[in-house]
């Protein structure tokens, strides 16, 4: 089976599914409620971004008497890690060698302690398939 690939969120989807992660289930009033400062938005704009998640696959929902009540399709661990996932392929099939070794220049020059951590993981993925 396939997996799913995901789009990176939008400044105002990614404030939504925040609120939904700490706080789900959760209804779009309660998500407007929640939200201040420069994520505030109009109650209509959060239910509407809330139906785009939920289109999207990122959110379940279930009827509350009038309202949805919505949760997370996936934990925000998960979410990331399918993303990253995504874009390093997307990365890696586009520009392959060059591509991995920038990646590994990134990671000596955020960390030098993520190339130990790089090479532990391409031994376990080696133990795995071997």
């Amino acid at each position: 089976m396939k997996k799913r690939t995901w789009e990176p969120l939008g400044r105002l989807e990614s404030a939504v599914m925040e609120v939904v992660w700490a706080h789900a289930p959760v209804t779009a009033r309660e998500v407007c409620d929640r939200m201040t400062g420069a994520e505030e938005r109009a109650y209509t704009t959060i239910m509407t971004t809330m139906d785009r998640l939920h289109r999207k696959g990122l959110l379940v929902r279930e009827k509350d008497g009038p309202a949805w009540r919505y949760a997370p399709a996936l934990g925000k661990s998960e979410f990331e890690k399918a993303l990253a996932d995504g874009l390093a392929t997307e990365i890696l099939q586009a520009h392959g060698d060059v591509a991995l070794s920038a990646f590994v220049d990134a990671a000596a020059q955020v960390d030098e302690g993520l190339l130990d951590r790089l090479a532990q993981l391409i031994t376990q993925r080696r133990r795995r398939r071997g």
